[in-house]
């Protein structure tokens, strides 16, 4: 039989491969057809059965990138849910009783219903690549892994291990997920199928959690291990704004990861609003990552002028993505600081002595200069003063090769403004990265009037090279995110002026689904720099009284220890919150929709949904609620 999606080989020795690839698209996904393509893939052995079965993708961007997004966002009936539900539990289930051996062969990435076909398969081989990762994050969009997965990777690597995955969405490498357990084996590229094809036939026992691990499985002991669940994740996220990650908690404990037992579960998930704005988030962060994906420019070269803390971070971030990056500053002992600071963290992203070596040997010092002239992207990240940027970008235009990208992380001056000294002042390109560079995942790509659209491109496809997610923005004061947290936090610190307590305000907006209260983040920016972004983005109203006290006596948050709380080891000392004054969280997100909609009027940014990514992904603005604009229309509805 011919398909559509899947093909089968069979080689002499009687062993059969099924290769998916889904024409016409990028990765392979787990559809509706697919997967009924596999039932009938799995009738057709039936007949012959094989000595063995191996299933590997015929792409070169991954096995298998989990189900069909689409087909979640028309999920608008409790039947539908629950079908799609069943239709992968029952298919998956069968795979995993198929009286012959089974494997996985995963190389790139094997996320959500990719991740359960493989953990059905009695064995499960990684590939040592860079792009192999494995993971169930379902939760991120706001559902469960419901074709198994809740069943399966407890049973292979434990309880804890599983849980912590599930509940974060977050995924690992070939090599920690075989130490993990959910994985056999992580092999080299080179010998991947001969590995494949002799661990198929080994006849070995499947892997199965032991000692601790395996106990905690048992039924008798899942209460303990699920209550402790529940208090890490209800120390980050009520039930109330996120009920998938309790849903998987209670599934596991109760029905043995078994989500047609308590179809409830799944009929709330699908009908809750947080639902259908993570997997609207999930679109958007899907279009920020179009930009820039059609670019053939090669990066491989990045020269970063400034060794403060944003530009080691940019240098960092890039060395971690494979770059060869040049670090340029006044002095050597400026540039050893900033390594030094940057080591603990490159140590902890590379364990193998070779990579980390390889890694430093990637960051290179560079007070001359000289890595201008060599590199694909330049990108200035000295302090904010127009003269003394000005000054070096006009030198460093003069060295640099006329097709390699030039780039200001400015975050508060105009674009205009600074390429005017330039000999070619439409190559000039606004890349602004967010503090903590490592962690924040927006760069805001600013153009402006008359800006080389090979250029634009070009810096879209340096953000995507390193992983970023780049966002278009027109110049503008403050472009989008930094024009929106302005207002927000003096709004904020005028509730100070007026009596509420600054713990009051931040547990306010964390409990509306902030990561960080308005205060606090204050505080993390810099009070002197909050001034200053006030008298440049709000120059309507008077810098708050509060604030303005605490910038004369010096204490300037975070960074000097004191702000408007006291900081011991860099984390804040807090009183008990208290409840809060009635309204107070529609004031301070009022600011926030009123200047993310002024800014989409204006043109800065192209529409309401980039608006809405942009705030998301560089303010943290909750999630699960889709955005400002999103907010907005639902609280209008």
């Amino acid at each position: 039989m011919t398909f559509k999606f899947w093909k089968v080989e069979r080689e002499a020795s009687g062993l059969a491969w099924a290769i998916l690839d889904c024409p016409g698209q990028s990765t392979n996904a787990l559809s509706a057809a697919v997967m009924e393509e596999l039932g009938t893939l799995l009738d057709q052995l039936d007949s012959t059965p094989p000595k063995g079965l191996i299933f590997k993708s015929g792409k070169t961007a991954g096995f298998i990138a989990g189900a069909d997004i689409g087909e979640f966002s028309a999920l608008d009936t409790a039947e539908k849910g629950r079908s799609l539900v069943a239709r992968g539990w029952h298919l998956f289930n069968r795979l995993a009783a198929l009286p012959y051996p089974t494997l996985a062969l995963i190389r790139g990435h094997c996320l959500g219903g990719g991740l359960e076909l493989s953990l059905a398969c009695r064995y499960r081989i990684a590939v040592d690549e860079p792009g192999t990762r494995l993971g169930l994050p379902e939760v991120l969009l706001g559902i469960v892994p419901g074709w198994g997965g809740m069943l399966r990777l407890p049973q292979v690597a434990g309880p804890q291990v599983a849980l912590d995955m599930m509940l974060t969405g977050k995924t690992v490498d070939g090599k920690k997920a075989a130490r993990l357990g959910v994985v056999d084996l992580c092999v080299p590229p080179r010998i991947m199928e001969a590995a494949a094809r002799g661990l198929v036939l080994s006849g070995q026992a499947p892997t199965r959690a032991k000692g601790i691990k395996g106990i905690l499985n048992l039924p008798v002991l899942r209460g303990v291990v699920a209550s402790g669940a529940r208090k890490q994740v209800a120390r980050k996220a009520s039930r109330e704004h996120y009920p998938a990650p309790y849903a998987i908690i209670e599934l596991w404990e109760k029905h043995g990861g078994n989500a047609l037992a308590a179809p409830e579960l799944i009929d709330g998930l699908i009908a809750s609003p947080t639902a259908a704005n993570l997997l609207r988030v999930f679109h958007l962060q899907e279009r920020l990552k179009g930009f820039g994906k059609e670019s053939d420019f090669q990066i491989r070269h990045v020269h970063v002028i400034g060794a403060g803390v944003m530009g080691a971070d940019i240098a960092a971030v890039c060395v971690q993505r494979g770059l060869t990056v040049t670090l340029q500053d006044q002095s050597l002992e400026r540039i050893a600081a900033a390594i030094s600071r940057l080591a603990p963290g490159l140590e902890r992203r590379y364990r193998d002595k070779l990579q980390l070596r390889g890694a430093f040997d990637r960051l290179i010092p560079d007070v001359a200069g000289d890595g201008a002239v060599r590199a694909d992207v330049v990108i200035e990240a000295i302090f904010e003063d127009l003269t003394a940027k000005r000054s070096l970008l006009a030198s460093v235009e003069q060295r640099m090769r006329p097709d390699a990208v030039l780039g200001t992380n400015t975050s508060s001056l105009r674009i205009e403004d600074l390429r005017s000294v330039l000999e070619r002042p439409s190559r000039l390109v606004g890349i602004h990265f967010f503090n903590p560079v490592p962690k924040m995942p927006l760069v805001e790509v600013v153009a402006t009037e008359g800006c080389d659209d090979v250029m634009m491109a070009r810096a879209f496809a340096f953000v995507r090279r390193i992983e970023k997610l780049p966002l278009p923005v027109n110049s503008a004061p403050g472009f989008l995110v930094n024009a929106v947290l302005a207002p927000y936090m003096l709004e904020a610190m005028r509730c100070v002026d007026e009596g509420v307590r600054s713990e009051i305000i931040d547990q306010c907006m964390r409990d509306f689904g902030m990561p960080l209260g308005p205060i606090e983040l204050a505080d993390t920016v810099g009070l002197d720099i909050a001034v200053a972004a006030g008298r440049q983005l709000a120059a309507t109203a008077d810098p708050p009284k509060c604030l303005l006290e605490r910038v004369a006596r010096g204490d300037l948050g975070r960074k000097t220890g004191r702000g408007f709380y006291t900081y011991v080891n860099g984390k804040a000392q807090k009183g008990e919150a208290g409840s809060a004054p009635e309204g107070l969280s529609q004031r301070l997100v009022s600011p926030i929709i009123h200047t993310t909609e002024a800014i989409v009027a204006l043109g800065i940014v192209a529409d309401a949904d980039l608006a809405d990514a942009g705030v998301i992904f560089g303010t943290g603005f909750a999630p699960f609620r889709g955005g400002p604009m999103q907010f907005s229309r639902s609280q209008n509805s």
